[in-house]
């Protein structure tokens, strides 16, 4: 159980809706926000996925599969979280996608559109969603979850970093506008040993990364989960606009001279 200057970090009597909740850190944060009393609604486009999960977690976690891009199924899930739970605390913008990676300049229009649409657009209008359902009146706060490359450069990775980076800019855009009711904050993770980023891990891959990480070690979701609690919980009730780096350390590396 985390525990602040005493105190134990609770979401007891609130209700979060994780997206993206059925698998890696958004699975791991509906575990931690469930293990800290919360109810807690996982959505992925996978029933099945969902189901498991919501069943491996226990306690007062429920599901309600859909894409997060369609108006429709985002409309559906808030409804069904009212309906369900009553309310609607916490959101937490986990889901996202990479369908390319290569050179920004030679990106597929078709794999742009794409990765802006589930990374940045929909998170604005889930957002959207339940600021106008239940937090304009109610307040709460919003988790986004980014990434430390949205604060840097790669070769292969940029159209997926660029929206990255744009959702840290919409996320002090955000807190500057539904404050002082709602508190908005980022998590940027670095590499994190889950199967969306596997490709970046597996085969050894992992361990070169690891080595350059002050800490030595790639993230595990749980790290980014305690993190979201956090900014979640009263324990940041004077936090909001800000972004967390949680990557071991590695934007604070010494660079090589020689």
């Amino acid at each position: 159980m985390a525990t602040v200057r005493g105190m134990d970090i609770r979401l007891d009597g609130k209700v979060a809706i994780v997206t993206g909740g059925s698998r890696g850190i958004g699975r791991s944060i509906a575990q931690v926000f469930s293990d800290a009393g919360a109810q807690v609604m996982i959505t992925s486009r996978s029933e099945e996925s969902c189901r498991e999960a919501a069943e491996a977690i226990g306690g007062a976690v429920a599901y309600e599969a859909g894409h997060i891009g369609r108006d429709e199924d985002a409309d559906r899930v808030v409804q069904s979280t009212l309906d369900r739970f009553g309310r609607i605390d916490v959101l937490v913008n986990n889901a996202a996608t990479n369908p390319y990676a290569g050179p920004t300049i030679e990106a597929p229009r078709a794999a742009w559109d794409k990765t802006f649409d589930t990374n940045l657009t929909a998170p604005l209008f889930w957002t959207q969603r339940v600021w106008n359902a239940w937090m304009k009146e109610n307040g709460g706060a919003i988790v986004n979850i980014a990434s430390v490359g949205g604060l840097a450069t790669s070769p292969i990775l940029g159209v997926y970093d660029i929206t990255k980076a744009a959702m840290i800019h919409m996320t002090k855009q955000l807190a500057a506008e539904l404050a002082p009711g709602v508190r908005v904050n980022c998590l940027a993770p670095g590499l994190v040993k889950t199967d969306f980023a596997r490709v970046l891990w597996e085969k050894g891959r992992g361990e070169k990364v690891a080595k350059n990480y002050p800490l030595h070690r790639l993230g595990e979701p749980e790290d980014v989960a305690g993190a979201a609690l956090f900014l979640a919980a009263a324990s940041a009730r004077w936090i909001t606009g800000q972004t967390w780096v949680l990557d071991g350390g590695g934007l604070i590396k010494f660079e090589d001279a020689g």
